[in-house]
């Protein structure tokens, strides 16, 4: 069954049934599912077809997913936004994938203020007593259920790209269905489950790892609007928490703070993190405080919806590094450039394959054939298998940074700091933090009589990137280290700082 298909069949079976609780308010099963079809059936009265894109800007909510939901029961193609980028950033997106609808938080109405919205046939505050509101409640609206195929576009992920534009990563109607049904086994998910999310929606991870699959087994999803290590870990308590996803900035916080030697987790079954390695120490501590709860490791991409492996509890301790084995219905190789698998322990491209693969790039056909090659997909990171089958990442795609897990991309850094006039070159890096994992870095040649602050470096960065992607640090240099054919050698500004000469 399709997501929507399953939703359908569980409002009928348990519509008394809890499927969302956020900040007190409690939705059922067949709640939701009505709510969902009201939204839905608005869009078609609108006259909105299959694969017309409605764009979504909204912080954590349960109507995040009703959104979610009402856009795949209606075969429209749903686009989430990250809500921290900047306007520029978001309206690219908007443009570019030539979204017909918006909904948006109305705390938001600073952003959507500046943006530019003529291309929007129907726009849709979401807030106290708004319109939005009453289209959900209005159960007299009509829907015609929609014959959706498996190729259709389902959704539009924006993901940062190397060339600092973002790439539309497109899943169709059958990858969802198949990334829900294969994390649904891989996190042996049941009816009884209640999934706590305070990871961002927008991302991949807590929609289609999480929140989805949960629902997909008729479990409830505990929604909180952002990460508040308080209010985190007394949401975790007092709604009875069975599974809890985090990165490990996350834990790093949580797992310091003097409550939880006190909390009462006995309900909790499964510690989940992804988006960047568990430090050893920060595992061991999980392990030794709540031995009764097992903790997995998820890796996986935009691109595969995410999912390509899986690190499950019993390694937890022994395969330190690892992101795990294959997950359900996945081939996972390591490969040499010209594409052939190569020996246990050897260093190459990591490669995937299955149902959960992407249909390819909005609107890029150059990057899809790169990514996309005879039905598998190359990641750009680079891994190696060991001799029990077990992956581990050796270095990050193109060098990007995971802040938090939030993915930054450093070119997208270097062409923000080119827009200024004093700066002759730059390179970003990301650099060690305790809480964070990676922060970027740059360090920047100024052209020849210029003068610059570190302070009006990050100024002028605030307006043209998001908060997170701003360099916590700016380094003023002669040169950039550079190997023969004139390309910055990232590595020695990572690896070796005395090696690079600095302006005092």
């Amino acid at each position: 069954m399709f997501v929507f298909e399953k939703l359908a069949e569980h409002s009928k079976v348990q519509s008394e049934k809890v499927i969302t609780t956020f900040q007190g308010r409690e939705t059922t099963y067949g709640q939701f599912y009505q709510q969902a079809k009201n939204l839905a059936g608005y869009f078609q009265i609108k006259g909105y077809q299959k694969e017309d894109k409605i764009a979504l800007l909204l912080n954590n909510s349960d109507y995040f997913l009703i959104c979610y939901y009402a856009c795949q029961l209606g075969g429209f193609t749903v686009i989430p936004i990250n809500t921290k980028l900047t306007v520029p950033e978001i309206e690219y997106i908007l443009t570019h994938s030539a979204a017909k609808a918006l909904i948006y938080d109305d705390r938001l109405n600073e952003i959507i203020h500046q943006l530019n919205l003529e291309q929007f046939e129907n726009l849709l505050a979401v807030g106290k007593d708004s319109t939005f509101e009453n289209i959900l409640l209005d159960n007299s609206i009509p829907f015609q259920e929609v014959l959706v195929d498996q190729d259709d576009t389902a959704i539009i992920f924006y993901t940062s790209g190397t060339t600092g534009k973002p790439k539309g990563v497109m899943l169709s109607a059958g990858n969802v269905r198949a990334i829900i049904q294969i994390w649904g086994e891989a996190l042996e998910l049941k009816t009884e489950d209640r999934m706590q999310i305070s990871t961002p929606l927008f991302h991949c991870a807590a929609t289609h790892c999480f929140s989805v699959p949960v629902i997909y087994k008729g479990g409830t999803v505990v929604i909180e609007e952002a990460f508040s290590p308080e209010k985190t870990l007394n949401t975790m308590e007092l709604e009875k928490v069975t599974i809890f996803f985090g990165v490990p900035a996350m834990y790093s916080i949580i797992l310091n703070m003097p409550r939880m030697a006190e909390i009462d987790l006995s309900n909790l079954r499964l510690f989940a993190y992804g988006a960047a390695p568990m430090p050893y120490v920060l595992v061991r501590q999980i392990k030794t405080q709540f031995p009764d709860i097992k903790v997995q490791n998820l890796y996986g991409q935009t691109e595969n919806s995410p999912g390509a492996t899986t690190l499950k509890d019993h390694y937890a301790l022994n395969k330190i590094g690892s992101v795990g084995e294959m997950l359900p219905r996945t081939e996972v190789k390591v490969v040499d450039p010209e594409g052939n698998a190569v020996p246990v322990g050897e260093v190459g491209e990591i490669i995937v394959k299955g149902p959960q693969v992407m249909k390819g790039y909005f609107k890029n056909e150059v990057e899809t054939k790169i990514v996309l090659r005879d039905s598998w997909m190359y990641s750009g990171d680079l891994g190696r298998f060991d001799e029990d089958g077990l992956l581990y990442i050796v270095d990050r795609k193109k060098d990007m940074i995971i802040r938090g897990g939030e993915n930054i991309y450093p070119i997208e850094v270097e062409e923000v700091l080119y827009q200024i006039p004093e700066i002759l070159e730059a390179a970003v890096i990301g650099i060690p933090h305790q809480v964070y994992g990676e922060v970027p870095k740059a360090y920047i040649v100024l052209k020849e009589g210029q003068q610059l602050s570190e302070e009006q470096v990050v100024s002028y960065c605030k307006t043209k990137l998001a908060k997170y992607k701003l360099p916590v640090e700016v380094v003023f240099m002669n040169t950039l280290p550079r190997n023969a054919s004139g390309k910055v050698l990232k590595h020695t500004l990572r690896g070796n700082p005395k090696s690079v000469i600095e302006n005092q």
